[in-house]
């Protein structure tokens, strides 16, 4: 087995776990565990390939990226942008049923959670972008354009050494923010935020389904896998992610986030998790400050 320790993708920054996850979803070769010393870091393995290779190999190209379930016109599935009347994401869901990448949609969305205005609602892991690039698939699509990837260039980002570049990414990483003074100023690696796209393959999203008329107090919200809340249902929802340290693939991370309860810690060591870690959400400047991100707090 040919293994790399991967400095660039810490487990406790959020999209470099995605990114490590989404490798695994990327190439079905490829396992995934954390190092157990000081700062888990990733580390990716595969059997009788180099996993840089495997996942150059396996890179996405622009024609499959575009030909994804959540395109804006996909198959004459009707359209679908950022905001998503229920109808349309019914006739795409449907349109979509059995395909490889149907969790494009299921990750991003879901019409068990319905607004006043008939719009299906986003997961955590999809907020709307600034200005023009309000829905992930255009946000996708522009970070592939960046990138052509090559051996050289995944080894320097899963290093660490990746020279950013200046865009808003898929919108949620805490690490792209510039400082108070420049709001404007967003940084990103593109190769990270790519993988980290195919990550969310392991969250999706869904809702309760209840007709508000019948329970005012019903917790209606969507709900993303791994998020939690206190035991109060108003209490603001966390995204929970562990480290392991058994090498997995995307199946064994799916059933580990199925088992894996971060509150009781005393049943960590029989799934292998060895670390923690739970979202901290970033405190907007002002009431007119739509950024999001999310930082981590270890458990």
């Amino acid at each position: 087995m040919t293994q790399v320790t991967c400095p660039g993708l810490p487990a406790d920054w959020l999209n470099g776990w995605l990114a490590a996850v989404g490798a695994t979803v990327l190439d079905s070769r490829i396992r995934l565990h954390w190092t157990t010393d000081g700062e888990p870091l990733a580390v990716l393995s595969a059997n009788e390939v180099d996993p840089v290779a495997a996942i150059v190999e396996s890179w996405p190209d622009e024609a499959l990226l575009s030909d994804l379930p959540i395109a804006k016109n996909w198959r004459g599935a009707g359209e679908v942008r950022r905001k998503v009347p229920v109808e349309a994401f019914v006739a795409r869901a449907r349109a979509a049923r059995g395909h490889r990448y149907s969790w494009t949609l299921s990750s991003t969305m879901t019409d068990l959670c319905v607004d006043e205005n008939g719009e299906v609602a986003h997961a955590p892991l999809d907020p709307a972008g600034p200005g023009t690039i309000k829905w992930l698939h255009h946000r996708l699509m522009k970070l592939h354009a960046r990138v052509d990837l090559s051996s050289a260039q995944l080894r320097e980002s899963l290093a660490g050494h990746a020279a950013r570049v200046q865009d808003n990414g898929l919108g949620f990483d805490q690490t792209r923010l510039g400082s108070q003074s420049d709001v404007t100023s967003m940084w990103i690696d593109p190769v990270v935020e790519v993988l980290a796209f195919f990550g969310l393959a392991m969250l999706p999203v869904r809702g309760r389904g209840a007709d508000r008329r019948l329970d005012r107090y019903a917790d209606v919200r969507e709900r993303q896998r791994g998020w939690r809340s206190a035991s109060e249902s108003r209490a603001p929802r966390r995204f929970h992610w562990p480290a392991w340290s058994r090498p997995l693939d995307s199946a064994g991370i799916d059933a580990l986030m199925d088992v894996w309860n971060p509150e009781n810690r005393v049943t960590w060591p029989r799934v292998g998790v060895h670390a923690g870690w739970r979202s901290v959400r970033f405190d907007p400047r002002g009431s007119a400050d739509t950024t999001r991100a999310f930082g981590p707090e270890r458990l």
